[in-house]
């Protein structure tokens, strides 16, 4: 069977369909490329009734292996969630590697610069869940602190196909901020998840299109308190006034807050039950790139990547509960 994209100028990759002697075809729509950069973890998940206290022991838990890091999951989210996606990250040569790599693939995520480390073993993360879903979670960075500017210059090709770049905050600054440079160099839109939440230099901001942040990023941005619908909002002005052209505030259960000069103001969460909050914001994440790279308002950009995260979080894992986009359309339509 003879595989076929077409381009977003109307021609045919690999030639016109139909000429091929009477071969079979299959037709892909080639869309704006998305371009993750960041971490790749193992995550090993013990869920129990309650979480421990400090020197408790609780048992009776079930234990399960999955696939996460913040960089791989949004990288999983966008595939999914329709996005053309390449992922740029650092793997170990450990027994874990190469069954991460035909997940990508399998995912559709083009893995041309997925790079690996013979000294550092492939990131992973130790995650406690309760029966409400709430998590302790403890991540070895590994391969990830390996992912360097170097590798970034071997990637330069697909940050410059990119209609929009993702990244988070499980590499090295240093890489991340090169990344900014040269996003910046070049007018490409950056998707900033400031996840897991550490000080990093604030210039950065200047060159981020969409900031993404939950209620303690945004306070640790900010210095300013973040719980009222008032806090909430000063905040997010207050992300603005740093440089960036969208601040998302995520809430949670209670949904998100945009801020920006084409939309502002809370757009609320899809209603359902949690059982695992693990991935939640990685999706959110994945599937906003998508959206917004598709040309969806901001408002219904939002709409659709907290459908996606709903979805998410009714599902054990990180990876595992991704959703793909038939799934958020069809969730999107019956919770109208």
């Amino acid at each position: 069977m003879q595989d076929y994209k077409k381009t977003p100028g109307g021609g045919w990759e690999g030639g016109p369909p139909g000429g091929g002697g009477g071969k079979a075809f299959r037709i892909f729509i080639m869309s704006k490329k998305i371009t993750v950069i960041g971490s790749t973890n193992v995550d090993f998940l013990i869920k129990t009734d309650k979480l421990p206290g400090f020197g408790e022991t609780v048992t009776g838990g079930v234990f399960f292996q999955n696939f996460g890091g913040k960089g791989a999951n949004q990288a999983v989210g966008a595939a999914r969630a329709g996005g053309n996606v390449t992922f740029v990250t650092c793997l170990g040569e450990d027994l874990y590697a190469n069954t991460l790599l035909e997940n990508f693939k399998n995912d559709g995520i083009e893995t041309s610069f997925v790079f690996r480390d013979r000294d550092e073993a492939t990131g992973s993360a130790l995650i406690m869940l309760d029966k409400d879903g709430n998590n302790y979670l403890s991540v070895a960075s590994g391969a990830n602190y390996k992912l360097s500017p170097s590798h970034i210059d071997q990637a330069l090709s697909t940050i410059l196909e990119a209609e929009m770049i993702v990244m988070q905050m499980e590499i090295p600054f240093e890489t991340t901020s090169y990344v900014f440079d040269i996003a910046e160099k070049h007018n490409k839109k950056v998707l900033f998840n400031l996840a897991p939440a550490r000080p990093f230099d604030l210039s950065v901001l200047k060159k981020t299109y969409a900031f993404v942040v939950n209620e303690v990023e945004a306070s640790m941005v900010t210095g300013l308190k973040v719980e009222s619908d008032d806090e909430i909002m000063i905040a997010a002005a207050e992300l603005l006034k740093l440089g960036c052209q969208i601040a998302v505030i995520t809430l949670g259960a209670r949904g998100s807050y945009v801020a920006s000069s084409d939309f502002t103001g809370f757009v609320p969460a899809f209603k359902v039950k949690a059982v695992d909050t693990t991935a939640a914001g990685d999706v959110y994440c994945g599937s906003l790139a998508v959206a917004l790279v598709e040309g969806k308002s901001l408002k219904e950009a939002v709409k659709f990547a907290g459908a996606a995260s709903a979805i998410s979080v009714t599902r054990l894992g990180a990876q595992p509960s991704v959703p793909h986009r038939k799934e958020i359309d069809e969730f999107i339509k019956t919770n109208l």
